[in-house]
């Protein structure tokens, strides 16, 4: 059983652009879990907020993902992704790099500032001898 895209997996077309970008395994270190099982495990834990241990059975063992998440989080593995991501979707004309950056500031009163809330000292009232 794989995960259907409608559940947030990749597609052949997105697998396509990222399986190049992944080690090969040398097999003198034992198999190595299917990445894109993998992979897709991470996009699923992290778009629904899942803890580890409550990963379906479908991305393999919980551990496995947990650790290969974390190694490529440490190696800059993510980062990579992204970058070759968005220059391919940017050489393809798919990105729009307007960005919008509101300056606006909002002066508050000094009192909502966290001045003393204490009332001010009564004052003298007028003497009795007077």
């Amino acid at each position: 059983m794989f995960w259907s895209r409608s559940a947030g997996g990749l597609t052949d077309s997105e697998w396509a652009v990222l399986e190049p970008l992944l080690l090969v395994s040398n097999n003198r270190c034992g198999r190595w879990r299917d990445h894109r099982q993998v992979i897709n495990g991470v996009i699923h834990r992290l778009s629904t907020g899942v803890q580890w241990r409550e990963l379906p059975d479908c991305f393999g063992p919980w551990k496995t993902v947990h650790k290969r998440h974390l190694l490529r989080s440490a190696d800059g593995t993510w980062d990579m992704f992204l970058q070759h991501v968005q220059a391919a979707a940017d050489a393809e004309g798919g990105l729009d790099w307007n960005i919008n950056v509101d300056s606006t500031s909002v002066r508050a009163h000094q009192h909502a500032a966290g001045a003393p809330k204490n009332p001010p000292p009564a004052s003298p009232g007028p003497s009795k001898g007077a």
